[in-house]
C-alpha cells in the first residue's frame, strides 16, 4: 500500500491510497468467484459462465462493491500508518481500478485542531442562588390540590374560569385556509395549564358550554410549536362542556391522603421544600455546565472541521425529525424549511464542537478516564430512568455504535465535574440569572 500525504489546510488532509495488484486481484477473483455461483446466464451452467463473460455482464457492479470494500478493508491501516488522527469519516472524492491492476482512492480527512488552552482552573463563574421560596412550596401544594380534586359537570350557565376542563372542537386556519395538523374533538383544555398557549385559554375564560367563538392568535417566530411559529391563525372553537373541580381543604387530613408518612400540612410542606431544592440543585449543575462551557469558547478561538461541524448539524436534524415522528409530522407537513433549519443551528453545531475538542484536551492534560465504575454507575442511571434491568441497559449497549457515545458522554460528564470544582463561584439572584440567560446569546452544550 502506497500513501501520499498532502495537507489541504490545518485541519485537512488529502490522501492518495495506491492498492497493489495482488491484494486488488485476491478480492476481485474472490468476488466473481462468488458471482459466478449465484448467477444464472442463458446458456451456461451455474458455476461455469467463463470470467470474460461475468466482466463483460458485470464488471461496473463488482468494481463498485469490490472498490467499497477495499476502502472500508484498508482506510483505518492507512491512517495509522501516518499517524493521523481523523475526527470524522472521510470524504471519498476519486476511486479508480487503474490498467496495471491497481487500486487508488482518494480520502479527505480531517484532523483535530492545534491550539493552545488557555487557562481552564479558577474561572469565575456567576452561580444563582438556589434557596427555595415559600411562596414556590405554597405553588407546589395548590397544584397538589387541583391534580388531587374531583371533577363534576358544571351547572347550566356556568363561565368558564382558572381550573376548569373546558371540552372544546377547535380548528385553525392560515391566510384563510384550514390547517390539517391544527384541530381537534373533543378536546378536553385544563385551563390554566396553558396547554395550548397562554393566549389560546384565555380567551375561553368567561365562555359557557354551547357557545362558539373566533379568534386570531400571532404566534412569534420562536413558538416551540413549528407548525405555529410566524403564523396569523384564526382558531373557531365550540365549547361543548364544562367540568369544575372540587378542591378539598388545605388541613392535614389532606396531607394524609396526599401520602400517609404526612402526619400534618407542615410536614407536606417540608417534603415538597426538600424536593424542589433537589430539582433546584441538579438544575444548577445544568446551568453550571453551560456557563463554564460558554466562557471556555469564549477564552479559545480556533477553527473546527466543517466536515465535523455538517455531522453534528445532521445530528441534531435526525432528532428534531424523531420529535416531529413523534407527533405523526414530517419536516414538509409541519412546514419547515431545512435550508434555513441547517442555517440557524450552524453556530450552535460549532460550539458544540468546540466545547467537545476543548473538554477532551482537558482530559489530556488532567489525565481524566472513564473507570469501570464510572460506567456501572451510567448503566445504573439508564436502568433507573427507563425502569430497565441492567442485563437489559448492557445488552442495548453491545453494539460499537451505541458504546461509543455512551462513553463520550460519560467522559464529558467526568471532565465538566472537575471544571466544576475547579471553578470560583460568583452567587447572584435567580432573576438576574434568568435575565442574562434570556440575553441574546447561546449556551454551547458539549
Amino acid at each position: 500500500m502506497e500513501i501520499v500525504v498532502e495537507s489541504v489546510s490545518d485541519l485537512t488532509k488529502k490522501l492518495t491510497i495506491t492498492l497493489p495488484k495482488s491484494l486488488v486481484g485476491k478480492n476481485l477473483d474472490k468476488s466473481y468467484n462468488k458471482l459466478n455461483k449465484d448467477v444464472s446466464l442463458k446458456g451456461f451452467r451455474r458455476g461455469k459462465v467463463p470470467r470474460t463473460v461475468l466482466e463483460k455482464n458485470f464488471k461496473e457492479q463488482v468494481q463498485a462493491e469490490v472498490g467499497e470494500q477495499l476502502v472500508q478493508e484498508t482506510y483505518f491501516d492507512a491512517v495509522e500508518q501516518e499517524k493521523i488522527d481523523p475526527v470524522v469519516h472521510p470524504e471519498i472524492t476519486e476511486h479508480s481500478f487503474g490498467e496495471d491492476g491497481t487500486f487508488v482512492y482518494v480520502a479527505m480527512v480531517d484532523v483535530k485542531p492545534e491550539f493552545e488552552l488557555n487557562s481552564y482552573k479558577g474561572l469565575e463563574i456567576e452561580k444563582p442562588v438556589t434557596a427555595v421560596s415559600d411562596e414556590e412550596v405554597e405553588n407546589e401544594v395548590l397544584k397538589l390540590q387541583r391534580e388531587n380534586a374531583a371533577v363534576q359537570t358544571a351547572e347550566e350557565g356556568h363561565e368558564i374560569v382558572i381550573d376548569d376542563l373546558a371540552v372544546v372542537d377547535f380548528q385553525g386556519f392560515h391566510e384563510g385556509e384550514a390547517m390539517p395538523q391544527v384541530r381537534n374533538e373533543d378536546f378536553s383544555v385544563d385551563v390554566g395549564l396553558n396547554q395550548l398557549g397562554e393566549e389560546f385559554e384565555e380567551k375561553l375564560l368567561g365562555m359557557k358550554k354551547g357557545e362558539k367563538t373566533l379568534y386570531e392568535i400571532d404566534f412569534p417566530a420562536d413558538y416551540p410549536n413549528p407548525i405555529l411559529a410566524a403564523k396569523k391563525v384564526e382558531f373557531k372553537v365550540d365549547v361543548k362542556e364544562v367540568k369544575v373541580r372540587l378542591k378539598a381543604e388545605l388541613d392535614d387530613e389532606f396531607a394524609k391522603d396526599i401520602d400517609e408518612k404526612h402526619a400534618s400540612m407542615d410536614d407536606l410542606r417540608a417534603d415538597i421544600r426538600k424536593t424542589l431544592q433537589e430539582k433546584k440543585e441538579e438544575t444548577l449543575k445544568g446551568d453550571l455546565d453551560d456557563r463554564i462551557m460558554t466562557k471556555m469558547i469564549e477564552l479559545n478561538e480556533f477553527e473546527v472541521p466543517e466536515r465535523l461541524v455538517n455531522y453534528e448539524i445532521q445530528e441534531m436534524l435526525k432528532q428534531t425529525e424523531e420529535n416531529l415522528k413523534r407527533s405523526g409530522l414530517s419536516f414538509e407537513s409541519a412546514g419547515i424549511d431545512l435550508e434555513e433549519l441547517v442555517a440557524s443551528n450552524k453556530d450552535i453545531a460549532v460550539k458544540r464542537v468546540k466545547g467537545d475538542f476543548i473538554l477532551k484536551q482537558i482530559a489530556e492534560l488532567e489525565e481524566i478516564k472513564v473507570q469501570d465504575e464510572d460506567i456501572q454507575r451510567g448503566y445504573q442511571r439508564i436502568a433507573d430512568q427507563y425502569n430497565m434491568t441492567l442485563d437489559e441497559v448492557k445488552g442495548y449497549f453491545k453494539r460499537r455504535e451505541e458504546i461509543l457515545p455512551f462513553m463520550n458522554e460519560l467522559l464529558n460528564e467526568k471532565i465538566l465535574d472537575f471544571l466544576r470544582e475547579a471553578s470560583v463561584y460568583v452567587e447572584v439572584e435567580e432573576e438576574k440569572a434568568a435575565a442574562q440567560e434570556e440575553a441574546p446569546q447561546e449556551n454551547a452544550e458539549a
